[in-house]
């Protein structure tokens, strides 16, 4: 764990190198991702029971009638969860849907001085493609994240893959998928998943956009079909800063801190204050409160590699600091953080107050917790409506109105060098009575 103090000589090469760090997995795999995009695209569906075989070992080989999961599978599954994880999940289900249902926009319309009716309007997506992790790493809140908005948003078409290792099923992740309105869901994961729902297979239909978790090989799939489909993000491991003043009590900020951490070991934990003793207080919290978590090799391995604690002279300094990481969270946990909310730019989700920690986003706050990674919340935003819905602009214009606006565009039109558009406009202008 790094201690860095602003006052210390050399902390601001120290926190340079913090912000350029790298964390990924190891070697290279685009070469290996593109072969496996190329064999689906080529062989469809035998190219997916051929991979699913071969990374999830199902007992029995899988066969093309089988990718999709049947609605008596989803029924079983549902049928066995316990009834309080069931309301649970409708708690979440309902919090994130109205959040999202109040992102959507109104269309626009209105007419000029020059008599043109100008407006945009905002449609759907036709069809939303969501990767799920399965297995051990099942995340029921990811399909809630990610499939409510695109329901909300109007998709008509939301197709989940999900690995199921052995052959064995995620019952909370199905029931979420049903809660969240997925039109169909298929027993395939990695990259191959993805492929699929990029150029489709003989069972699969291809989708408009790629939203949702996955590991090193669905996120490099996932850069190598953007363009082709639409995607969320590249996702990177999680991260959250903490600014927290020595009010708080050492053991809520730790457990902060390690909630991070044990997502997985390229997770970064950062506290940013300004009363040094109140630093070493949480330190010694999180080494006390590691040897509590059934996660505590992951989340010590990330603590260790990349965790931080960052002493300021001056709150306005730790503004500073935050906007430079631009984090995936940010908890404000001070005693007034206005002056923070206000001056603090750059950060995907921000917490408030000793009692938000970031967990109750990831469930049930509202807010989408699919948020930029990696210092993307420099340009990028959260998930939300507006990633499965698209703007179209349009024009009206008549005789009287073109004559006004028309004259300006065959000029630049010929300045340019296009005498088609030009020729296009002052048509219309010769048939109105007037000259270019």
């Amino acid at each position: 764990m790094k201690q860095l103090h602003s006052a210390e000589p050399g902390f601001a090469d120290a926190f340079d190198a913090l912000v350029r760090e790298v964390r990924d997995g190891g070697s290279p795999i685009d070469a290996p991702v593109r072969a496996i995009l190329a064999d689906v695209r080529a062989r469809g569906d035998a190219a997916l029971c051929d991979y699913t075989d071969r990374f999830d070992r199902h007992p029995q080989p899988l066969a093309p009638e089988a990718l999709r999961i049947s609605a008596d599978e989803i029924d079983d599954a549902t049928g066995s969860i316990e009834p309080s994880l069931l309301d649970a999940l409708s708690v979440a289900a309902r919090r994130i849907e109205r959040f999202h249902r109040a992102q959507m926009p109104a269309d626009l319309r209105f007419d000029d001085e020059d008599g043109l009716t100008l407006g945009m309007r905002w449609t759907a997506l036709d069809a939303v493609g969501l990767y799920v992790p399965g297995g051990k790493a099942a995340y029921p809140s990811s399909v809630l994240m990610n499939a409510i908005p695109a329901r909300v948003a109007g998709v008509g078409r939301i197709a989940m893959c999900v690995p199921c290792p052995g052959g064995q099923l995620a019952p909370l992740v199905l029931a979420a998928a049903r809660l969240a309105g997925v039109s169909e869901i298929y027993r395939i994961g990695g990259a191959q998943a993805v492929a699929a729902l990029a150029y489709g297979t003989e069972t699969i239909t291809p989708v408009d956009r790629i939203v949702g978790p996955g590991n090193a090989f669905v996120a490099e799939a996932k850069r190598q079909v953007f363009g082709h489909v639409g995607i969320d993000s590249i996702a990177g491991p999680s991260e959250v800063v903490i600014v927290a003043d020595a009010l708080n009590d050492p053991d809520h900020v730790a457990i902060d801190l390690l909630a991070q951490a044990e997502h997985d070991e390229l997770a970064q934990s950062i506290l940013i204050t300004d009363d040094a003793a109140f630093a070493a207080r949480v330190a010694e919290s999180v080494e006390r409160l590691l040897q509590t978590l059934p996660r505590e090799t992951i989340a010590r391995a990330s603590w260790s590699r990349y965790g931080a604690v960052l002493v300021v002279e001056r709150w306005t300094q730790a503004w500073e600091l935050v906007n430079r990481l631009a984090p995936e969270h940010l908890q404000l946990m001070l005693a007034d953080d206005a002056e923070a909310f206000a001056a603090i730019r750059h950060a995907g989700a921000i917490f408030r107050g000793r009692f938000c920690p970031e967990a109750i986003g990831d469930y049930v706050g509202g807010p989408n917790h699919v948020l930029p990674t990696s210092r993307t919340a420099r340009f990028a935003s959260g998930l939300s409506v507006f990633d499965f819905i698209k703007r179209t602009t349009w024009i009206e214009a008549g005789a009287e109105a073109i004559g006004r606006v028309g004259p300006a565009a065959v000029t630049l039109a010929e300045a340019e060098g296009l005498q088609a558009h030009a020729a296009s406009v002052a048509m219309r202008l010769a048939a109105t009575g007037r000259k270019a």
